[in-house]
């Protein structure tokens, strides 16, 4: 005679998916946390060690050489292939 697989339970599917939910909870409250303050306070110190070259204003003009959104410098007038 034909046999079907085991077909769950409404009541062992909704175990599975507590279990399920119940690991991930697990898994969070694991994760590394930090308070508030101290996350604005290294965003804080980040934002002012790190210098912003579209800032001009904050950071003062930048040299040609010192900025990475410049056009590359050709060598010469023309271009060889």
């Amino acid at each position: 005679m034909y046999s079907r697989p085991h077909k769950q339970s409404m009541s062992e599917l909704k175990l599975r998916r507590l279990t399920e939910h119940n690991a991930r909870l697990r898994e969070d409250l694991h994760r590394p946390r930090i308070r508030v303050s101290e996350a604005a306070m290294s965003l804080i110190r980040f934002c002012k060690a790190t210098r912003d070259p579209l800032l001009p204003s904050v950071w003062g003009p930048l040299a040609k050489g010192e900025d990475p959104y410049a056009p590359p410098q050709q060598a010469g007038c023309c271009s060889t292939m």
